[in-house]
């Protein structure tokens, strides 16, 4: 077991192994409780829902959460490839497998929000209900963007983060001050302190870790995808309205894949939901997460 300072006190991680990596992964909560898998998104890892894990436990869930591949303390396997959308939303499923899960309530934020919406596409007999927190489901954003230019423009760094080397060196010059500077700019005051921003950094200066992390958006640019069904789970999109990166309107179009969803709008909140409003993404998580 592994202790870690950025965790809320007495969670600790462990490395599991589901085949062909080990995640690094937190667990809170009953042993027989509901089912509930988060995903963070980048930059972040598992800290980025230590605001969640022990409320969500302590209301009844059986809470895990992983370092996804090339994040954290988890394996980061070479190539682009490995970081294609089916081979994530392959891990997810593999963890739930590892974990006992036959059915499990998923709950995604950021990139981890779009593996989400892949794995509830591809597998809902698997997920029993879905949370997205500020995420685009990946099977709208192409023809999203050819609608609304002014996301093309939002989204600039994505096209920055295909060219070779060049990122990993901008993002971790002088301490990975670039990055630091991404997070606390995007969000509202305090909300990424120091410490904080410290834990992150050591983990971005891992040697390949930002490669991997980049690996994400070049697979996702590069690799032919298939064509997603339509999400039937139960599906809730917690959407902050002053997202810096993601226009509402991608809410609006993932929810039209949706057989059965809605949005809650956070009006004064970042891209960075989860910590800003924590408690009210708390409640709404717990409440309909948990029904039958």
């Amino acid at each position: 077991m592994i202790v870690d300072a950025g965790m809320p006190a007495g969670i600790a991680t462990r490395l599991i192994d589901i085949g062909a990596l080990r995640l690094n992964v937190a667990e809170a909560g009953p042993a027989d409780g509901r089912p509930l898998i988060l995903l963070h998104g980048f930059p972040e890892s598992i800290a980025g829902w230590h605001r969640q894990i022990r409320p969500l436990a302590e209301a009844g869930f059986r809470v895990v959460v992983p370092d996804q591949r090339g994040y954290g303390a988890s394996d980061r396997p070479g190539g682009i490839a490995a970081y294609h959308l089916d081979r994530l939303a392959a891990d997810v499923i593999a963890l739930a497998d590892a974990c006992g899960f036959t059915r499990f309530a998923l709950a995604g934020h950021d990139w981890g929000g779009l593996v989400a919406w892949w794995v509830a596409s591809f597998h809902p007999d698997r997920v029993a209900r879905l949370a997205i927190l500020n995420a685009p489901h990946p099977g709208i954003v192409q023809d999203y963007m050819k609608r609304h230019p002014g996301q093309w423009l939002r989204s600039y760094y994505v096209a920055v983060f295909q060219l070779p080397g060049l990122p990993e060196r901008m993002l971790l010059a002088n301490g990975a001050a670039a990055l630091r500077r991404a997070l606390t700019s995007s969000s509202r005051p305090g909300t990424f302190p120091p410490a904080v921003l410290d834990r992150y950094s050591r983990q971005w200066m891992q040697p390949g870790a930002m490669t991997a992390m980049l690996n994400w958006y070049r697979a996702l640019m590069r690799l032919p995808r298939r064509d997603p069904p339509r999400v039937a789970s139960p599906t809730l999109i917690l959407w902050g309205r002053r997202d810096h990166a993601l226009q509402p309107g991608l809410a609006e179009a993932s929810l039209a894949l949706c057989d059965n969803g809605r949005i809650r709008w956070f009006p004064d909140v970042t891209h960075w939901v989860q910590h800003e409003a924590a408690d009210s993404v708390n409640e709404a998580l717990s409440e309909f997460l948990g029904r039958d």
